[in-house]
């Protein structure tokens, strides 16, 4: 599910969480400070929907600055405040309130479409987002604390979605042909692996008695 954080709502928002949670986004609600400090920590987020209703454009600049521009991030402003746009402000979009419903969420999952086309390094699984490029793995916005090899195992796994990945196989490909501890290794990862990732919402590895494992994204 897309996760969105409202920034900085004003009462004559206070509809549009609803709104866009029956459009199917999963929608949080925070104040300026608490959203540059959770991009900073790396949450994953996938839009920023940031209230400029006051005319003042450093809360965009400063939540950008927090999470490196990596987000989709789209503003909402008055139409008295369009001049406050300046060129360099870094915004995917923006729309002008009132909004229609429908306007709004064309444009995030226009601006959403655009970073998912140039972004070949995120692995989207159901919930479970890898980011190749920072090695970096979510399980819906909350941040996976994985070890270095238990990542190698999983990314394998995920890039061979529904394929039976045998245990010599995963020996092979994630430890290196000069690795000479046994199957058994395979099976103690995999297990660290499943309790990170794995809750009674979320199964994505199977075990295929007596050959392997198989990685599924639902």
């Amino acid at each position: 599910m897309t996760e969105l954080l409202l920034v900085g709502a004003t009462e004559e928002l206070q509809t549009l969480p609803r709104e866009l949670e029956q459009a199917g986004f999963h929608v949080e609600t925070c104040a300026q400070e608490e959203a540059a400090e959770r991009l900073a920590k790396g949450e994953r987020i996938d839009v920023l929907l940031i209230a400029l209703l006051d005319g003042a454009t450093d809360a965009a600049r400063d939540l950008r600055t927090a999470d490196g521009a990596e987000t989709a991030a789209i503003a909402i402003v008055r139409a008295d405040h369009l001049d406050t746009l300046e060129a360099d402000l870094p915004l995917d979009d923006f729309v002008v309130h009132p909004a229609a419903t429908g306007e709004l969420l064309a444009r995030i999952r226009r601006a959403t479409a655009r970073r998912a086309t140039h972004d070949t390094n995120v692995l989207e699984c159901g919930d479970l987002t890898i980011d190749q490029a920072n090695y970096k793995v979510f399980l819906g916005s909350r941040p996976v604390e994985l070890t270095y090899k238990e990542y190698e195992l999983l990314r394998f796994l995920a890039l061979n979605e529904d394929k039976v990945c045998t245990r010599e196989m995963l020996l092979n490909r994630v430890w290196g042909y000069d690795f000479y501890g046994g199957s058994r290794t395979v099976d103690v990862h995999i297990r660290r692996l499943r309790s990170k990732i794995e809750d009674r919402g979320h199964v994505f590895i199977e075990t295929v008695r007596n050959v392997g494992y198989r990685f599924h994204a639902a």
